[in-house]
């Protein structure tokens, strides 16, 4: 697979980054610098590093536990179309796709980028909405604030409207 990514980095194996066992990719680059973002060193477009695809797919392959992955960053899609080839990779190998948006499901179908609803189509989960540093609470499961949601994305997208993801709301 051809193709790079600007990162921040990755993390190999998480459990706090969505449901099982995932390999995890934080983009670099993020247009909505949350108060409190417990990521500001991926906010910059230009930090980071340039990452290809194989090298990532290389290391997804390597570990048969995983679950799936996780695009975090920064803004995954802010970098929709590089990050479309990996998303499909990984669902051709039977793992799952997640994905965390500062925007909203309603505002990334908005969005005047043709990868973005590809790159969802991708995806099982999202957690969409910006973190509110006031509704922060810790109690919750995969997300920062009270007010982020996590979605069934094929529920969503057919349904034209959000769709909390079964069992994830608490």
């Amino acid at each position: 697979m051809n193709g790079t990514v600007r990162i921040a980095g990755v993390v190999r194996e998480s459990i706090v980054d969505g449901p099982g066992l995932r390999f995890v990719v934080f983009t670099q680059g993020c247009p909505h610098h949350c108060v409190g973002c417990h990521n500001p060193q991926s906010h910059d477009f230009d930090g980071g590093y340039d990452c290809e695809l194989d090298r990532i797919l290389a290391a997804i392959d390597q570990n048969p536990l995983l679950s799936g992955i996780t695009l975090s960053g920064g803004e995954p899609f802010c970098q929709a179309q590089a990050l479309l080839p990996l998303a499909r990779a990984v669902r051709e190998r039977g793992l799952g796709v997640m994905a965390y948006s500062g925007w909203t499901f309603e505002e990334l179908l908005k969005l005047d980028d043709p990868a973005v609803k590809p790159l969802l189509e991708c995806c099982d989960l999202l957690v969409d909405g910006r973190y509110v540093e006031p509704l922060r609470d810790l109690t919750l499961r995969f997300r920062g604030s009270s007010n982020q949601r996590i979605l069934d994305v094929p529920a969503s997208l057919s349904s034209g409207s959000p769709v909390w993801a079964e069992g994830l709301r608490e």
